[in-house]
């Protein structure tokens, strides 16, 4: 919504303890949870609570405890399905997507694959952007999120 209501906001002031914040690709990888657990398709504001009980899990290293969410809404667009399950994989740090720009040189293309090293390549996109220079859009296999930073510093 643009502008949150008036008694909305002041009962959130008095009653919530904390707010998070989720991606786009945390609400997908939910979405995605609830569809595999129940066969029921949420829309990404119904998949909110299941992003965050997820994210509140992680970040205060819960295990085996009982959290419930608060699911709603099944206003998906059937068309959206086909960007949710390619963005889970992402949400649930299983894939890294990359961006990077390469110098347009003989050579540039495998050391390029030499800094991905053994990982699996889940998606690759190389585009000549002029005579020096080309970008390549490209998913990688990951096991953690940490791993994900640590790729993009050896793209530096």
């Amino acid at each position: 919504v643009k502008l949150v209501g008036e008694e909305t906001f002041r009962l959130c002031q008095e009653y919530l303890d904390d707010v998070l914040t989720v991606d786009t690709d945390a609400l997908c990888a939910a979405i995605k949870d609830v569809f595999q657990d129940t066969r029921s398709v949420l829309e990404p504001a119904g998949a909110l609570a299941v992003a965050g009980v997820k994210q509140y899990a992680e970040r205060e290293g819960i295990d085996g405890k009982t959290l419930i969410a608060i699911t709603s809404g099944a206003n998906m667009n059937f068309d959206r399905m086909r960007f949710v399950a390619e963005r889970a994989e992402v949400g649930e740090a299983r894939e890294a997507v990359f961006a990077v720009t390469i110098p347009e040189e003989r050579g540039s293309f495998k050391r390029f694959c030499e800094l991905v090293g053994t990982r699996s390549v889940t998606e690759f996109n190389y585009r000549i952007d002029d005579a020096e220079r080309a970008h390549i859009f490209v998913g990688v296999q990951i096991r953690n999120r940490g791993e994900s930073a640590q790729i993009a510093q050896s793209f530096v």
